[in-house]
């Protein structure tokens, strides 16, 4: 008699909108999930559940543990708090207990691959992407309000195996999958359309299609500029098949530093325009337009505190 298969293990580091999403998800297809968070957001999820509510894959609870602090080792860890969050967050993580687990981050912006891979075995880090939209209504209720949930990671040769197995557990949830063989090219493609689309709807306190209608100028003028920054990083961006998916998105789509800034929380400013105004001025790129979007947005930031 063959023993019982030991079951995959999925610690998610942040169960918001992108993690509760991709916890309640795995669950609900028979991973081993653990959450991680805080005290008061871990014991709420203990008492009460973990709730999905989307209109593609339907309303659902599961019942994941949680903890406050990684103790025992899981194949694969995904990192799903803001970028605002980040550096506070990974004291949940301990590298010693993650033994062989994978780290799968799942953040906007750019810089974090190279943060947790100085905290963790670089082998062990494997960028990824999502394109999804999702709200936490409250804690342990996550809305998935996009008809898409799509994935992307990036494999390296050493972990190619591990990540193959995590792809697959995603896949038999559910959700979208695709694996990418250039890691730069991957997270630049997603920034490309995301630091547009978030710095916009932020400025205008708008959803995509008032962008779209209003700010047409500013949207390719954006979209422009985040590509020369790639170039001059060694990326080649479709500026035009960009657009094509901007314009694609339903015309309610929120972004979530948008909601954000309506709810008075920390924007994830410096992970998208800080970001793409360091990689410029390396570059020797001018991004007139961007700067100024994150001046305003941080002139707007310092006054709400006030």
């Amino acid at each position: 008699m063959n023993a019982p298969a030991t079951a995959y293990r999925v610690a998610v580091l942040g169960p918001g909108g992108v993690g509760g999403f991709l916890a309640a998800m795995l669950a609900r297809a028979g991973t081993s999930v653990l959450l991680l968070a805080g005290d008061e957001t871990a014991h709420a999820i203990a008492r009460s559940g973990l709730r999905l509510e989307s209109a593609r894959y339907g309303s659902f609870e599961v019942a994941p543990r949680s903890a406050t602090r990684l103790e025992d080792p899981v194949d694969a860890c995904l990192i799903t708090v803001k970028a605002t969050q980040l550096h506070e967050a990974l004291d949940r993580v301990p590298a010693g207990k993650l033994e062989h687990g994978l780290v799968i981050p799942f953040l906007n912006g750019l810089d974090h691959v190279d943060l947790l891979r100085d905290v963790y075995s670089p082998d062990r880090v494997v960028p990824a992407t999502i394109r999804i939209e999702t709200a936490r209504v409250s804690v342990g209720v996550v809305r998935h309000t996009s008809p898409f949930a799509a994935v992307e990671i990036a494999p390296a040769p050493g972990n190619r195996a591990r990540v193959e197995e995590f792809a697959a557990r995603l896949r038999d949830a559910g959700v979208d999958v695709r694996l990418r063989d250039d890691e730069a090219a991957m997270l630049w493609e997603k920034f490309a359309l995301l630091a547009p689309m978030a710095l916009l709807t932020t400025h205008e306190r708008a959803n995509a299609g008032v962008v779209r209608a209003k700010r047409r100028q500013d949207v390719l003028a954006l979209i422009a500029e985040v590509a020369a920054v790639a170039r001059a990083d060694h990326v080649a961006i479709d500026e035009a098949g960009v657009l094509t998916v901007f314009d694609a998105v339903p015309d309610s789509m929120e972004t979530s530093m948008q909601r954000d800034q309506a709810a008075g929380r920390p924007l994830e400013l410096d992970a998208l325009g800080g970001t793409l105004l360091r990689r410029a001025a390396a570059g020797g790129v001018e991004v007139p337009l961007t700067r100024r979007l994150v001046e305003d947005l941080q002139a707007r930031t310092t006054t709400a505190r006030r």
